[in-house]
């Protein structure tokens, strides 16, 4: 599975599609799947990744890595749009955060929010 994801070009190393499924993070018919389970043809794999649930479907197992114009002939990408869209939304958050009656900022923690804000 790890070697499959790799050289289908979900993940940029083997190390982090290995700790992707080491995590829970890759399913096959709704169970983690281990990074030495073999791909079959027509499974549908869930990976997520970088906040979306992406859903591919094998349509021929992998030995090596292939360039990215050539991956769509080993990989059907059936993610929904739904899911698309929450990667390009933007993500709003506090820049810096103190906690409430902390008394005021000391000058290391001044210097500090002066370069996040600069």
């Amino acid at each position: 599975m790890d070697k499959w994801l790799w050289s289908a070009r979900i993940f940029k190393t083997r190390e982090l599609a290995t700790a992707a499924c080491h995590q829970g993070k890759v399913t096959v018919a709704g169970q983690p799947a281990k990074p030495s389970h073999d791909v079959k043809i027509g499974e549908v794999v869930l990976v997520k990744k970088d906040g979306i649930t992406r859903t591919l479907k094998v349509l021929q197992p992998l030995k090596n890595r292939v360039g990215a114009a050539v991956v769509k002939q080993f990989v059907e990408d059936q993610t929904p749009e739904s899911e698309l869209q929450k990667a390009r939304e933007p993500r709003f958050g506090p820049v810096f955060s103190r906690p409430k009656g902390s008394g005021q900022p000391t000058k290391k923690e001044r210097r500090s929010i002066s370069d996040i804000l600069e």
